[in-house]
């Protein structure tokens, strides 16, 4: 019989536990440990849950969005070029399926622990959690997939199960997240050696992310029959989150607060709902700070350009906007988040003792030179051990920001309008940490804007370089419009980048590519393709091999 793999992995949650075992099961092979075996005390319970936190995103070194048009590599992306190629193996198909197997071993096992479902249930909750989880990064990336909900074997007629409509996988993972959330803590009932495991605001925000997606992709690409029903649980689930009072945005370093919130002092902060927890005390570690001093994800000017000015304006209609002439003209009087997640050409930050101004260096390469001339600040610690390569920031993958942009896109989307009321508790209260004007009906309306635009503008510069575009513009359908140009930068020819050190004396067409207008090329768009069938991306071959009644997605045959 041939081996049959959804990629479920059946030892892997037995080699999970061995670390966690009591020394008389350490004396059992690990390939041998059983359910009979196991389960028999809430600590097995909690060791089997503790693996699922190895799957939380990790920082990326501050890699995020290259894949998109708002930053920019040292090299080719294959994802943002349109090179995408069916692939023999896919780590989010195996990864995914392996934690739906290990999350539904251990809701099997607690569904069979009457006895100590009460000190239990908060892990089953938090593997319920880690499964939604994992088959909401199948429905995203792939679409339809097979829906598995029991432990298989060798033997198991699913082995061979088709993809299941995603309807029916999203009611899954949403009924796994409202039985999550009955049955996880709140934040604050957290020990401090409990910082950073699931609770029920985590169940909640991602059942908000999910729920906004599908209704989306309902509305954008499927006709939109269950738009509004995906919306109302978008909704639901962000006002209960914003109703426990148990988070809020952090504001403890003043107007200088969102830039911290991403780096040391901002790691254990109330916006934290969930992120990967990183530790000085074990030496556990990631080098963001040192890799995004390297300049090798440059911002591009696509981001640049979409921050408004103070006044509320977007820089074509603002009186406020200086222009390009300058190399720091444009940051004036501009969003400041803008300045906290792209350095200001000049601006002094002390990286090892060396407080000489920065003047981004233009070029290529993975050695400081920037492709854009724009150099990325977020996620750049001042702090000694992290520019040496020694961070443990945490990195935030649910926060309280991405909630309030969540439930302010969910009820415009539904309505078709949002009031200026829903305006001040979501999108305001971001933009009052940092002190731009707010947006308002009036402001729209008084200026020619579209409130849709200005919702979707405030989620790409406040959630810039955490992950989120490419997915954003794959469910809003408009990755066909933004991917396949050129991404561009600073303006060169006839600027001030043009004269001053270290950049004069760039030759355009040489050493560097610009357009017409004198703003550098740092994609092309002869480089950058995209077809429809790109909004879902292909099976992995092996999984079709392995089961012939998988069928790969339109227009990847």
């Amino acid at each position: 019989m041939k081996i049959k793999t959804i990629k479920f992995y059946f030892l892997l949650l037995s080699l999970g536990l061995v670390a966690g075992c009591d020394k008389d099961l350490d004396l059992v092979p690990p390939s041998t440990i059983s359910d009979g075996s196991f389960w028999r005390v809430p600590s097995d319970f909690e060791k089997a849950a503790n693996n699922f936190y190895f799957g939380l995103i990790t920082h990326g070194n501050g890699g995020y969005d290259q894949d998109s048009d708002i930053t920019v590599g040292a090299g080719p992306n294959d994802v943002s070029g349109g090179n995408i190629l069916i692939p023999q193996s896919s780590g989010t198909w195996n990864n995914s399926y392996a934690t739906v197997r290990a999350a539904t071993r251990l809701t099997e096992n607690y569904e069979n622990a009457v006895d100590i479902q009460d000190e239990t249930a908060r892990y089953a909750g938090e593997a319920r959690f880690f499964r939604a989880r994992a088959y909401f990064s199948l429905v995203s990336t792939f679409g339809d997939v097979p829906l598995i909900t029991k432990v298989l074997d060798l033997d198991s007629e699913e082995l061979d199960a088709p993809r299941s409509p995603r309807a029916g996988v999203v009611a899954y993972i949403l009924q796994d997240l409202d039985w999550a959330t009955d049955n996880l803590p709140l934040e604050s009932e957290l020990t401090a050696n409990e910082k950073g495991r699931v609770t029920q605001g985590a169940a909640l925000a991602l059942k908000a992310r999910v729920a906004l997606f599908e209704g989306t992709w309902s509305k954008y690409h499927l006709g939109g029959a269950q738009a509004n029903e995906y919306f109302g649980e978008a909704i639901e689930a962000a006002e209960a989150l914003i109703a426990s009072g148990e988070y809020g945005l952090y504001t403890d370093r003043g107007p200088d607060s969102y830039f911290h919130l991403f780096i040391e002092s901002g790691a254990n902060s109330r916006e934290n709902i969930l992120g990967r927890r990183y530790n000085e005390n074990l030496n556990v570690f990631h080098q963001t700070t040192r890799w995004v001093n390297t300049a090798f994800n440059s911002p591009t000017k696509q981001l640049v350009d979409m921050y408004v000015c103070t006044d509320g304006l977007p820089i074509d209609k603002s009186p406020l906007f200086q222009g390009y002439d300058l190399m720091a003209s444009e940051f004036q009087d501009r969003d400041p988040r803008l300045s906290q997640t792209v350095f200001v050409p000049g601006t002094v930050f002390d990286i090892l003792g060396d407080v000489t101004p920065i003047i981004p260096l233009i070029g290529g390469g993975n050695n400081g030179p920037t492709k854009s001339g724009y150099k990325a600040r977020k996620f750049l610690s001042d702090d000694v051990d992290s520019q040496l390569g020694n961070s443990f920031y945490d990195y935030l993958e649910y926060r309280y920001g991405e909630v309030l942009l969540n439930l302010a896109e969910a009820l415009f989307e539904r309505d078709g309008s949002i009031s200026d009321a829903d305006l001040d508790r979501t999108i305001n209260l971001l933009r009052d940490r940092v002190g731009v004007a707010h947006l308002t009906n009036a402001l729209v309306t008084g200026n020619g804007l579209d409130m849709l635009t200005e919702i979707r503008r405030e989620r790409t510069v406040e959630l810039a370089y955490e992950g989120f575009r490419l997915s954003d513009l794959r469910r809003w359908k408009e990755a066909e419009n933004a991917l396949p140009v050129s991404l561009r930068g600073v303006r060169y020819v006839g600027s001030e980048f043009e004269t001053t050190p270290p950049n004069d004396g760039l030759v355009p067409g040489v050493d560097v590519q610009v357009d017409e207008d004198g703003f550098i090329i740092a994609d092309p768009v002869s480089a950058r393709t995209f077809d429809p069938k790109q909004y879902l991306f292909p099976l992995p071959l092996d999984q079709i091999q392995l089961n012939n009644n998988l069928k790969q997605n339109p227009g990847w045959l």
